[in-house]
């Protein structure tokens, strides 16, 4: 083969290789904004200019949880000894609204803002990798977590217990994790149910399973509301969107709205305050 033939071959060649070639560590810098998503593959920390969500004020019926976390928070980013904390319950009630909240209402406040980093379910695996950033990078974060829970086959679990507190270096004093379930042990009860029936021994099986709560300082109940909550919910985003509709009529369409759903949530106060905006022509801001 003389020379002419031979470029195409190596040149394509070449780019196989590059294919092949795992996808190098992209730059992280963790003053480019005050939230971050994090991705696994690339170990990247994705920054947010804007975090989606709701001002403290609009979270109605939970605020024995508020005060907690809140409170939790500012002293995690004054560098006072705080907890892991975990938010379970019912769904729909705020569990992450608060979370992103007592992180903006805390910023507030501070010089120096403490980062608030999510990472997905489906990456916990990485967060030894990603902890080893945020450690180097010396800025206070929240690792936050939304939705978690593990299954049967799931064994993921067993590395965020040790990064949590049992691992032989700990976790880093400058993190803090927060995450948000709707269940309280993070594992379905029949998980439970089932190492309790088969295990050698039951007990020790059990514990193993629902130990990793214990990890988390705070545990913080999320219960479903009232009808008098929830009107305070719907109203409260009415009058924050500044919606022309107020009063009984608000409140028997809000009402009828519960009933369709099946459920009152703070979420379903939410859909319905959009649904009610799209029919009145108004913009939510």
């Amino acid at each position: 083969m003389d020379q002419p033939d031979l470029l195409p071959v190596l040149a394509r060649i070449a780019d196989a290789l590059e294919r092949l070639a795992p996808v190098s560590d992209a730059e992280n810098d963790l003053d480019a904004a005050q939230a971050f998503v994090w991705h696994a593959d690339r170990r990247w920390l994705q920054p947010v200019p804007t975090v989606n969500k709701v001002d403290m004020s609009l979270l109605q019926g939970i605020d024995r949880v508020r005060d907690i976390l809140v409170d939790n928070t500012r002293r995690f980013a004054e560098g006072l000894p705080a907890n892991n904390a975990l938010l379970w319950g019912a769904r729909g009630m705020g569990k992450s609204s608060l979370v992103k909240a007592a992180h903006a209402q805390v910023n507030l406040d501070q010089s120096d803002k403490i980062l608030l980093i999510e990472i997905h379910r489906e990456d916990i695996d990485s967060l030894p990798a990603l902890l080893s950033i945020i450690k180097a990078g010396g800025r206070r974060a929240i690792v936050f977590c939304d939705d978690l829970s593990f299954d049967y086959d799931d064994t993921s679990y067993k590395s965020l217990k040790a990064v949590l507190e049992g691992g032989i270096e700990g976790r880093p004093d400058n993190v803090i994790f927060y995450a948000t379930s709707n269940r309280r042990h993070l594992m379905p009860r029949d998980m439970v149910e089932n190492e309790r029936s088969t295990a050698i021994n039951p007990s020790e099986a059990v514990e193993e399973k629902v130990s990793l709560s214990d990890r988390f300082g705070l545990w913080l109940g999320f219960h479903n509301c009232s009808q008098d909550v929830y009107f305070a919910m719907v109203e409260g985003y009415a009058k924050a969107h500044g919606l022309a509709l107020e009063g009984e009529a608000l409140r028997r369409e809000a009402a009828e709205w519960a009933v369709t759903r099946g459920s009152r949530s703070g979420r379903v106060a939410w859909q319905y305050v959009q649904d009610l905006a799209g029919r009145l022509g108004q913009r939510l801001s």
